[in-house]
């Protein structure tokens, strides 16, 4: 059984998704849905650990503070899109990364010369947990803030959150790339 839950967060809404033991979704309202929806009675899914540290979690993050655990979660996907998330949850609080950086690690961890960036951006951007996966930090190559299933303008103010300074990101030029995932993107990863 699914038990779905609702975050008001200093951004808007989140809708949280659990099978009663894990933390399995995590999005935005742009990205909702995403999300699989089951209607449980809110005092069902309130109860559970797995939201009540959910939500403990994102009220320390959003009071502007690094917190210091993961809530209970499992992330389901294909094994590459494990090996990205897995990274994602390495990316330190308040620090950037690009897609190409991480293709790179990838790379060197399965013994290749190289690795798509692109293909990484298609992982990253099916990322089923936002913000405590932290796939917001990852930006594309020369500074462009791109690829974000949250919309871009959700990307850029987690990062003013985190105290990272946007204003040295550079914007999409087309306004049609604002609210794209990141495997819409092949020359700015």
């Amino acid at each position: 059984m699914l038990y779905s839950s609702t975050y008001i967060s200093p951004l808007g809404r989140l809708f949280l998704e659990s099978d009663g033991q894990v933390l399995t979704g995590l999005k935005n309202g742009f990205a909702q849905q995403q999300i699989k929806h089951t209607n449980v009675s809110a005092s069902d899914d309130q109860n559970l650990f797995c939201i009540q540290k959910t939500k403990e979690w994102l009220d320390i993050y959003f009071s502007g503070k690094n917190p210091s655990f993961v809530p209970p979660l499992a992330l389901s996907g294909t094994d590459f899109q494990k090996e990205v998330w897995k990274l994602l949850l390495q990316i330190p609080y308040g620090k950037l990364v690009t897609y190409g950086e991480l293709a790179s690690q990838i790379a060197q961890e399965r013994g290749l010369k190289s690795m798509s960036a692109q293909a990484v951006g298609g992982a990253v951007g099916a990322n089923p947990i936002a913000i405590i996966v932290p796939c917001h930090r990852v930006i594309g190559k020369n500074n462009n803030l791109v690829g974000y299933a949250g919309g871009l303008s959700f990307k850029s103010k987690l990062l003013q959150l985190e105290k990272i300074p946007v204003s040295s990101l550079i914007m999409p030029q087309k306004s049609r790339f604002l609210d794209m995932t990141c495997d819409a993107f092949d020359n700015t990863l």
